[in-house]
């Protein structure tokens, strides 16, 4: 690619941005726009939603950077949990670690690519100059310039491993911190245990009821089973839907609009008063729904799972970490999630049943991963126009238009790609929620991993081997070959990634803000359907869909650090972007559904380790290329010192992360003396919502009381 399509592209990209931060500063002000650009204040009610005209609400502004950059990390902490100061974290990290490569990067190795003879550069044309006379390709063999690259490459890596042990550290104190402030939370003391096995005198209640108490005679208090309720829940979702309607026709104002026709699609039959029609409906639901929740009671309806509680957190813990049973797929425990998060189908799932489902989303991401090398080829094809000229010959001539061969090389094949990839989030959840997690949170964690390793290798390694060896499948039989093939691909792909960066991190972090398609769905929501009785839900922040974004972009800038300098700068903005936007968001926008105790931080962790492992490697190749074999030789020893930095942050820090340590538990049962309260909570902590008592009609009859107070 040359210096002016890199150009185009950025022009592009600074003005799509410009003028998603102009349209969000104007629409942001209006009413209507309310539920789109700060669900979460609406819901919290501090929002003032007057309709009152004036002109600055038609006049972009630039207030609400200010509101996003003046709260401290303790007010995020308390509006976006742990959670969402570890995501804020990730992106702080990357902007530490940029800051000092591109102090490097661009005022040592980027002079000195320059300065290289290997690429022939016309210095009298310099904007038609090709982006790699800015990389180490530039630089010539065996110069001594490349041991500035050599050092680099280790004063990079100590720096690297120093700022992730200090923030290892930081996020281990701050969830400590955090657990020991925290108020006393049902998951706590609780344990959920599967694979009851089933007897033939007595219920999994009775059955569930006798091991415990047997077995923990001081330590158990209660435990709730977990019942198939999904008629019931069908049922649940219904009456909610007749009263939000119900409550839409009794806020109108006029009378005659309260009558209308409930026949085939509202057009057939005499009209009849839609209030009293809804109230009869809603009773009728609420009447059914307490007949399924009557039958529930019986064996049949068990399911072998249950929520047992402790009258400590190191009661639970105990259970948590000791096999049940002498049968190992028979009373399994695991740690039970917050009421609030979790995820009830699947609790039926057995032993068995989980497995095959593991197999099968194993199967389904590796077809997936090879299905999305298909548009990858694609976009390799519009970077390079002769490849694009020999398959499509009749575009030659469009393709000679300096303009349109601009925008196609430098701008497209990375906007298409991203358009891809925005489909397999959705996909990965979907996945993840059939493996037989029981929580919203685990789902969440599990699709963000299968989708950080599913980004790296579509985006970058799919990318550099479909654009260098795609069509040399030979090389895979010499294998000796591979790292010297793999030394040249990946500076080679430098300016595709920058484009990259530049449109799937500026543009699309910025449309972040806008809230393209909410913003949409709201508006033709209001023009087409404006008696919708749609249901008001604050989001919560999509943790698998953009941490794996800013993962990628890390393991761009560390790859690239000293292969091609340049990167750096598009890096920098990127991620000055996402701290003022995601921090607006986290505070006015998403609302945390689950916390998880910042658990995502070694996520981070582990991809910044595999990132510099990969920089290691490609010096390794580099340097052999650019014949310094002792260069290549000495950087033989980082990954290894990398792989054992690793190791010990592993032993440290790690285990933290996986529980909280028994001195933590303790400690905290002892200052809580008085637990008698708590403990008659925890009986109905984990109630399936089914099978509480609803109360949509508001009759006072009696017949809304609660049918099971307990499992026990």
């Amino acid at each position: 690619m040359i210096l002016s399509a890199l150009l185009t592209s950025v022009g592009i990209n600074l003005g799509l941005c410009f003028l998603f931060f102009t349209l969000y500063s104007i629409l942001r002000k209006q009413p209507v726009n309310a539920d789109v650009y700060a669900p979460r204040l609406v819901a919290e009610g501090k929002l003032d939603l007057r309709n009152s005209f004036n002109l600055e609400r038609l006049l972009p502004s630039t207030g609400w950077v200010t509101r996003a950059w003046h709260p401290s990390e303790e007010e995020l902490l308390n509006r976006a949990g742990l959670d969402g100061v570890v995501f804020m974290r990730a992106i702080i990290f990357g902007l530490k670690l940029f800051a000092f490569a591109g102090v490097v990067g661009l005022c040592a190795l980027l002079p000195i690519n320059y300065i290289g003879s290997q690429i022939v550069i016309d210095f009298s044309d310099f904007t038609n100059k090709s982006l790699a006379s800015f990389s180490i390709s530039n630089v010539n063999d065996g110069s001594k310039w490349l041991w500035a690259h050599f050092g680099a490459v280790y004063v990079f890596t100590a720096f690297v491993c120093c700022l992730l042990f200090l923030e290892y550290r930081y996020i281990s104190l701050k969830r400590l911190a955090y657990y020991y402030s925290s108020a006393s939370k049902p998951d706590q003391f609780t344990v959920l245990v599967r694979g009851i096995p089933k007897s033939s005198t007595d219920s999994l209640s009775a059955t569930v009821e006798k091991f415990f108490s047997e077995y923990y005679p001081s330590l158990y208090l209660s435990h709730y089973m977990v019942y198939h309720t999904t008629k019931i829940k069908k049922l649940i979702s219904d009456a909610e839907k007749v009263s939000r309607r119900l409550a839409h026709l009794k806020s109108l104002q006029k009378t005659s609009q309260r009558f209308g026709r409930v026949g085939f699609f509202w057009f057939f039959g005499p009209k009849i008063d839609l209030v009293k029609y809804y109230e009869k409906k809603l009773e009728d639901l609420e009447d059914n729904v307490r007949a399924h929740q009557s039958l529930l009671s019986g064996k049949v309806s068990e399911v072998p799972a249950a929520f047992v509680s402790f009258k400590s957190r190191l009661g639970a813990a105990v259970a948590l970490h000791v096999q049940q049973g002498e049968n190992p797929t028979e009373w399994l425990t695991e740690r039970a999630p917050e009421p609030e998060d979790i995820y009830w189908p699947f609790f039926s799932a057995n032993f068995i049943s989980r497995w095959i489902g593991n197999v099968v989303v194993v199967f389904a991401c590796v077809f997936l991963t090879i299905l999305f090398f298909i548009p990858v080829i694609v976009v390799q094809s519009l970077t390079n126009l002769d490849q694009l000229e020999t398959w499509f010959p009749f575009l030659t001539s469009v393709l000679n238009i300096r303009v349109i061969s601009q925008v196609i090389t430098g701008y497209l094949p990375s906007l298409i790609l991203k358009m891809f990839l925005y489909m397999v989030p959705p996909v990965m959840i979907s996945l993840s929620s059939i493996q037989g997690y029981m929580a919203h949170s685990q789902i969440e964690k599990s699709a963000c991993n299968k989708m950080l390793w599913f980004t790296i290798w579509n985006i970058f390694f799919a990318n550099v081997l479909s654009g260098s060896i795609l069509y040399r499948v030979h090389i895979f039989l010499e294998p000796k070959e591979i790292p010297n093939i793999l030394a040249v691909a990946v500076p080679g792909q430098a300016s595709f990634f920058i484009t990259y960066v530049v449109t799937s991190g500026w543009t699309s972090t910025a449309s972040e803000l806008l809230r393209l398609m909410p913003f949409v769905s709201n508006f033709m929501g209001r023009i087409f359907f404006p008696n919708a009785d749609e249901k008001f839900e604050v989001p919560s922040l999509p943790y698998s869909r953009e941490m794996p974004t800013i993962l990628l972009f890390g393991l761009l800038g560390i790859t690239y650090f000293f292969l091609s300098p340049l990167i750096l700068p598009f890096l920098l903005v990127y991620y000055c972007l996402a701290y003022l936007i995601f921090r607006h968001q986290l505070l006015n926008v998403y609302s945390p559904k689950f916390e998880t105790g910042g658990t995502f931080w070694p996520i981070v962790h582990n991809s910044t380790i595999f990132s510099l492992i990969l920089m290691h490697l490609i010096a390794v190749g580099i340097f052999g290329l650019k014949k310094v074999p002792l260069a290549s030789s000495l950087i033989i020893p980082l990954p290894i010192i990398t792989l054992l930095f690793n190791n010990y942050c592993r032993k440290r820090f790690l285990p933290v992360f996986k529980g909280y340590p028994a001195e933590c538990m303790i400690k905290k049962d002892r200052s809580e003396e008085v637990m008698s309260e708590f403990h008659e909570k925890l009986v109905t902590a984990y109630q399936d919502p089914a099978l509480k008592p609803i109360y949509f009609s508001g009759r006072t009859d009696g017949h809304n009381a609660p049918l099971l107070a307990s499992g026990t």
